[in-house]
């Protein structure tokens, strides 16, 4: 009977050593998933930033503009109805990196608004005035680092996406993270018309 009850308390004793160790592992994974998809939403955070910091430059942009080349106004509508799409998606919840439409749809706003600026830019170049505009010179110095900003934002934003997403998508970390919720965040496209700065040189 003490042999039975020894046996039965080494049985016991290995299999709550076990179900410690799957427990840890468990709690270990599921920590680093959340900790790689708060730096995504962290970054995501920067990312929007830079596109606001664009977006409140705009209207200041457009008014200088306008005041040279007032007959451009088919330009200005554009820029118009491109910013407003922009603005109501440029606040787009962390939630929205796991829905691929919601994030086309903020690449495709961005993109448009980017055209938009670049059409904005060109026209401005047939001003000779502009170019002497102390006013715009500044608009134009700081669109130009808004956008530098917003390459460099969604660089790093890609690199945190992609290590979320490899560190989610190796096994056995796969089960976890779809047992617990965790999805694949969606990148930012290389190709995609928002990533190509305005050209905002006039020399």
């Amino acid at each position: 009977m003490k042999g039975g009850t020894k046996a039965l308390l080494a049985v016991c004793v290995i299999a709550a050593a076990v179900g410690i160790g799957i427990y840890a592992s468990f709690a270990n994974t599921y920590n680093r998933i959340v900790a790689l998809e708060e730096t995504v939403e962290s970054q995501w955070g920067q990312v929007q930033n830079v596109y606001q910091r664009r977006l409140d430059l705009i209207p200041n942009l457009v008014e200088t503009v306008r005041a040279a080349a007032a007959h451009e106004e088919d330009v200005f509508t554009e820029i118009a109805e491109a910013r407003s799409r922009a603005g109501g998606v440029v606040t787009l919840s962390a939630d929205a990196l796991d829905d691929p439409q919601a994030f086309a749809r903020f690449q495709q706003a961005q993109g448009a608004l980017s055209s938009a600026l670049q059409r904005l830019l060109s026209v401005s170049e047939n001003y000779p005035e502009l170019r002497a505009n102390e006013n715009f010179l500044a608009l134009q110095d700081q669109l130009e680092g808004t956008e530098n900003r917003i390459s460099v934002e969604r660089r790093r934003f890609n690199e945190a996406v992609r290590e979320y997403n490899t560190y989610i998508r190796q096994f056995p970390r796969v089960i976890i993270a779809k047992t617990a919720g965790f999805n694949e965040k969606q990148y930012f496209s290389a190709d995609d018309e928002a990533a190509r700065a305005p050209a905002v040189s006039f020399e």
